[in-house]
């Protein structure tokens, strides 16, 4: 309960302490919307490709993968033959998922 207390302390505390000691001397400038240096344009909410989605989600796949080989080759000798194929058995899986995507097109970027 003391380490809940202290984590929500360091969260809060220092927020709270810059709202009440902060200047707050709102302008024209300060309170406009900033997008990359110059006057925003266009609709907020425009539609983006699937594709920045799909490799993002690929990557995180990918990623989670090497997190998890990692381990798994260095607990190999502990897991015997039954350990190796289920290792074997997840690479299979994501490795068709990955060609599954090349053939598909996914990859390709126009």
């Amino acid at each position: 309960m003391i380490f809940l207390l202290i984590g929500i302390a360091v969260g809060v505390l220092p927020q709270v302490i810059g709202y009440i000691l902060g200047p707050n001397r709102p302008d024209s400038a300060k309170n406009s919307p900033y997008e990359c240096g110059f006057e925003a344009f266009g609709d907020a909410r425009m539609k983006f490709d699937v594709r920045y989605y799909l490799i993002a989600i690929l990557f995180i796949l990918f990623d989670l993968e090497t997190a998890l080989l990692f381990p798994w080759a260095m607990t190999l000798k502990e897991l015997g033959l039954f350990g190796f194929f289920i290792g074997l058995e997840i690479v299979t899986i994501l490795t068709i998922g990955f060609v599954y995507m090349w053939i598909k097109g996914a990859l390709d970027w126009e």
